[in-house]
């Protein structure tokens, strides 16, 4: 007997829940997503963050079909000099603030906050890491290790000792970053917590107490990075400037990448005392170096970031509706608070009958996320507007 997709799918890929989606996707452009049947979904999400040139685009794959000509994997990581990795790397450092002038390629950000926290601990000698709750950083150990939910961690103790959680936008927290500490991890932005943006000067408040007591402050742009959030990096709406930056998702252009950034100072303590202090293969990968560059070339060059704003900016005019709250958030990095008028289980539903994709946080169930592809038009943010509209209007309680 022959197994359809489907049941492939649920019988030999490796599952993240007990009820997966199992939307069966045959093609992707632009903005949508297509079945088998030819059923059209819009897409909300980008593959959380991931795809900012949608899908299918000329750019990215005509960059990608032109580096597979040349070659693919050479070599593990920092052996061999690649120009997509060097292309790259100077597209990145040009548009960052002295002294974030070196890139440590890996292959995503779980990678690039561990990179980071390995950095940190080799550079300062101190052991202690300070995160922040209801944060989301990764699912590998030393990443799981500061994310900010314990119901995530319970399946897998002890984790890495060391760890202190603090509140977000909470200063009186602030004493607890000490000489013990090597860095503080957290997002410009909160994402998981369901889009929470920094108040009263939070993130220079950090900033100065890790001045104050020698600790890195480390910025995770994994989710904001690259014109998500009408800045090209979202810790420039703050003006505060992190010692080490993470960045994946749309990093890659749509191809798996990641990468963490620091100064050439702290970064040389990585080849030494022991050489190969961070290792991988993958990491920088000629293809998704081709992809991400392409990628970040064509935001620049359109205007996105503007449009991002934008668009971000309509999407706020189009979303009233007694059964929302309020839309909070930056650029098309957006959060639907939605109220007890409304039932979230159906509201979700109707949301994806209605043809859209969205997704809810893991922090904030009474939210769902607008994150499209940054190319989205002034004319399908309308139209998915009103069949977001629709949707709450079914939902009512």
């Amino acid at each position: 007997m022959t197994l359809s997709n489907r049941q492939i799918f649920l019988q030999h890929v490796g599952q993240t829940s007990g009820s997966p989606l199992q939307l069966e996707i045959e093609r992707a452009r632009g903005i949508y997503f297509y079945t088998p049947e030819g059923k059209r979904y819009t897409d909300l999400v980008s593959g959380v963050s991931v795809s900012a040139l949608g899908h299918g685009h000329p750019a990215v794959v005509d960059a990608v079909k032109a580096q597979a000509d040349k070659h693919l994997h050479l070599m593990v990581y920092g052996e061999f000099v690649q120009s997509p990795q060097t292309n790259y790397a100077e597209w990145i450092v040009n548009h960052l603030p002295v002294p974030l002038e070196v890139v440590y390629y890996v292959n995503s950000g779980s990678e690039a906050i561990e990179g980071a926290m390995k950095l940190a601990k080799r550079f300062t000698g101190r052991p202690g890491i300070v995160a922040f709750n209801k944060a989301y950083h990764g699912s590998t150990h030393g990443a799981m290790s500061i994310i900010g939910d314990p119901s995530f961690q319970m399946g897998y103790l002890p984790l890495l000792p060391g760890i202190t959680h603090l509140d977000f936008n909470d200063v009186s927290g602030l004493e607890q970053i000490t000489e013990h500490t090597a860095a503080v991890v957290l997002e410009p932005i909160q994402a998981e917590a369901g889009i929470i943006e920094p108040e009263h000067g939070f993130l220079r408040k950090v900033r100065e107490r890790c001045n104050d007591t020698g600790a890195l402050m480390i910025f995770d742009e994994i989710q904001t990075g690259f014109g998500r959030t009408g800045e090209l990096f979202a810790f420039m709406h703050y003006k505060v400037q992190p010692d080490i930056v993470c960045f994946a998702k749309s990093f890659g252009g749509g191809m798996p990448l990641g990468a963490f950034v620091s100064s050439r100072e702290m970064m040389r303590t990585l080849t030494h005392h022991p050489a190969l202090g961070h290792i991988t293969t993958f990491g920088g990968h000629p293809v998704s170096c081709a992809a991400g560059l392409a990628a970040q070339e064509y935001i620049e060059q359109h205007n996105l970031v503007d449009h991002a704003n934008a668009m971000g900016a309509l999407y706020r005019e189009l979303m009233v509706h007694d059964g929302i709250d309020h839309v909070r958030g930056k650029g098309l990095f957006l959060a639907v608070q939605f109220n007890r008028k409304i039932s979230g289980k159906k509201l979700m539903q109707h949301i994806f009958d209605n043809g859209i994709i969205v997704d809810q946080f893991l922090f904030c169930s009474n939210a769902f996320r607008i994150a499209p592809p940054l190319i989205i038009t002034e004319e399908e943010v309308r139209e998915s507007a009103t069949l977001l509209l629709d949707a709450l209007e079914r939902s009512r309680i």
